[in-house]
């Protein structure tokens, strides 16, 4: 009797954990950002619930900035099948993205054509880290360890794979990721 009591308790944990689980997953993207140099918010659930994103966190004065040529060339090209990236400016990785928003959204639409979302400069490690990525973090175990980390997250808010900064957008590994993501 009391071998089974014990069973059941441990079964009723597993299932709370697991529902757990499943609501932090949910609400991976339940939360809300302002568009870069802009007073827009955007709910990123409700923008893109349904939609296989790449979050990066960028920065206008790194050796990886050029990486937003290839991301708006992965945006372009699978936006159609349901896909978005999504770039976090952050000034947190040596000092690389120091300047005002209008500085970097210059960077980002003029120098680059960026097409694809940007939002507010924000924090992306450490204490100071913003919601997203503090579940980020939590779900893969893994913080951003310099600008251009990349984030895969499935049609349904799930954390499919991360990405170093070397792994570039032109990357075959990247782009099987992403065309598996999105059932290409």
């Amino acid at each position: 009797m009391l071998k089974n009591a014990r069973h059941s308790k441990l079964a009723v944990a597993a299932v709370i954990f697991a529902l757990w689980s499943q609501c932090s997953i949910a609400n991976l993207l339940d939360v809300e950002f302002r568009k870069l140099a802009s007073e827009d918010k955007v709910n990123l659930s409700e923008q893109y619930s349904g939609v296989v994103t790449l979050i990066v966190n960028t920065a206008s004065r790194c050796g990886y900035t050029p990486q937003f040529s290839g991301l708006d060339q992965l945006y372009k090209e699978f936006h159609e099948s349901g896909f978005a990236v999504l770039g976090f400016p952050s000034n947190d990785f040596a000092g690389q993205d120091p300047g005002p928003e209008i500085e970097i959204a210059n960077v980002c639409y003029v120098d680059y054509g960026v097409d694809f979302p940007m939002f507010e400069k924000t924090h992306v490690r450490g204490e100071k880290a913003n919601q997203l990525y503090r579940n980020l973090t939590r779900e893969t175990g893994v913080s951003p360890g310099w600008n251009f980390h990349k984030y895969l997250i499935g049609r349904d808010g799930k954390v499919l794979g991360q990405f170093p900064s070397q792994v570039s957008p032109e990357s075959t590994v990247l782009r099987r990721a992403i065309k598996r993501a999105i059932g290409d």
